[in-house]
């Protein structure tokens, strides 16, 4: 006769299956091809022993094409929650044995129950993906779990952060998901998304390209900017989203955690020569940053994207900020399509999570061009001017060199709601430069001059003289200190302290209409 000792038995064998997944056999192809498995990546990924899992005995319940015979207990997916840093995540690992990782009616009910519990617990929510799409053995209702999911990916966004994770081939619907969350991290040679791959588009198009060069993470992280983030192996990706949920608060009711500091003195003597006096002599606008910010606590942002912009996050006096600095390295700073919606997503993003902004400016404008026109650079460029000016975080710029045009009052100008604006005293604020802005000016002068170039070049000066200086916007208020550049992060501490508390309504409405 059968006692509670043996329903205990039952109980454990019952887990033992549900961790097995597809099986020994297709663990072992997967860890050929160089994949963990769902649940090696959970226990890489949380705090030790910290993991406790959600619904691991849900099961399918079509009959469809054979699929009553085969069914494994937790239907291709584990969900549950955890520990990172201490603080608790949920989250959702797909499990590529059962059923190459498709997504099914249980399937999507059990990530969005995980969801629900993210949101009404004000934590974070993970998604490690590695998903061949919709289970097409169950029809429409696997489209309806990815609706699901996407419904709460959305009305989630702004309360709780949301990390996707693509660790293998992400196709279809699987692909959607993740786009809407926060940032998405992808790994070297393993993963790849797309919306149809490489066969269907040969079919169709009769283009011809391979799973990599359609949609690795290459592709992904330098010429379409769908993620944020890649690594090498597995085990360095889950270590960097480790390291990005350690600048980021729970929720939208929280601010990042304080950390410690090293309380050395904030002057910074190198700064003075980071930034060429030279307008056109590019220079790299990290080592600004290495300097203003903690030692070693810059996290930069899709750093392979759109790089005439560096985005990220880092630490002044252990005080979590968001970097918005333009890179003379490449285009000269200018702004185009690409670094605008880097630029404004990561502005909003900031926003949500009560992250104060702080922007380094070297712009020379929007970038020219054909191509960027009819690519819709307005819409595109005003992007930025919208996330700015929504935003209510603490806002701060330092003018480092040029601030030219409509791109200087997109960059968080003093008239879209900068709280505070500092410049350097070399730098030129101006509606454009100061060549172009004398051969506007004194066209008919420098053309009917017996020394056109002799001339040219005084009136350059002059306007230079006379506009491209910081004391101009500075007496108007459009700049509140011109400041030596050796006291910026001095300056900078004070604005965060002095902000701390700040408040700011807005006009009641539902929603805005970004330009997307």
């Amino acid at each position: 006769m059968a006692d509670i000792y043996d329903k205990i038995n039952e109980l454990y064998d019952r887990r033992m299956a549900a961790q097995l997944g597809g099986g020994d056999e297709r663990i072992a192809k997967q860890h050929q091809k160089g994949k963990l498995t769902a649940r090696e990546r959970i226990e890489l990924l949380l705090d030790p022993g910290t993991f406790v899992e959600l619904n691991p005995f849900t099961e399918h319940r079509s009959s469809d094409f054979g699929l009553e015979k085969t069914k494994y207990p937790g239907d291709g997916v584990v969900t549950g929650y955890g520990k990172v840093n201490g603080r608790p995540v949920y989250l959702f690992s797909q499990d590529f044995t059962v059923f190459g990782g498709a997504l099914g009616e249980m399937h999507g009910e059990k990530i969005a129950k995980a969801m629900d519990l993210a949101a009404q617990n004000g934590a974070p929510f993970i998604g490690l993906n590695d998903s061949g799409g919709a289970r097409i053995q169950e029809g429409v209702v696997s489209l309806n779990g990815y609706g699901h999911v996407f419904y709460r990916n959305a009305i989630y966004s702004g309360v709780i952060p949301q990390i996707s994770v693509i660790m293998g081939p992400c196709a279809g619907g699987a692909v959607y998901s993740p786009a809407i969350t926060d940032f998405v991290f992808m790994v070297d040679k393993t993963s790849q998304m797309f919306i149809t791959g490489p066969k269907v588009i040969e079919t169709v198009t009769g283009e011809q390209i391979s799973s990599e060069d359609l949609g690795g993470s290459k592709v992904h992280n330098t010429i379409s900017g769908n993620a944020h983030f890649r690594g090498k192996s597995e085990e360095e990706v889950l270590s960097m989203v480790r390291q990005l949920l350690s600048y980021l608060p729970q929720n939208n009711e929280e601010a990042p955690l304080q950390s410690a500091w090293d309380e050395s003195d904030d002057y910074c003597p190198d700064l003075a020569d980071a930034v060429p006096y030279d307008a056109i002599r590019p220079y790299d606008v990290r080592n600004v940053i290495s300097q203003v910010v903690d030692e070693g606590t810059f996290f930069e942002v899709q750093k392979e994207f759109a790089k005439n912009i560096v985005i990220g996050f880092a630490r002044i006096r252990g005080k979590v900020v968001g970097l918005v600095c333009n890179q003379p390295k490449f285009l000269a700073g200018g702004l185009d399509i690409d670094s605008s919606d880097k630029a404004a997503r990561f502005i909003r993003f900031c926003d949500s999570f009560n992250i104060p902004i702080i922007t380094f400016e070297d712009v020379t404008g929007f970038f020219p061009g054909i191509k960027q026109e009819h690519g819709g650079i307005i819409r595109h460029g005003a992007k930025i001017l919208y996330a700015y000016s929504e935003a209510t975080v603490p806002k701060i710029t330092v003018i480092l060199r040029k601030a030219y045009g409509g791109a200087y009052v997109a960059l968080n100008s003093k008239s879209i709601g900068a709280d505070l604006v500092f410049a350097w005293p070399n730098a030129e604020i101006a509606v454009m430069g100061p060549q172009g802005a004398a051969n506007i000016i004194f066209a008919r002068e420098i053309e009917q001059s017996d020394h056109p170039e002799e001339t040219r070049n005084k009136k350059i000066s002059e306007y230079k003289e006379k506009f491209a200086n910081p004391y101009v916007a500075a007496a108007r208020g459009m700049v509140d200190d011109v400041i030596d550049p050796r006291e910026t992060r001095i300056k900078i501490v004070q604005a965060l302290e002095m902000l701390g508390n700040k408040r700011e309504e807005r006009p009641k409405k539902k929603h805005g209409n970004i330009p997307l």
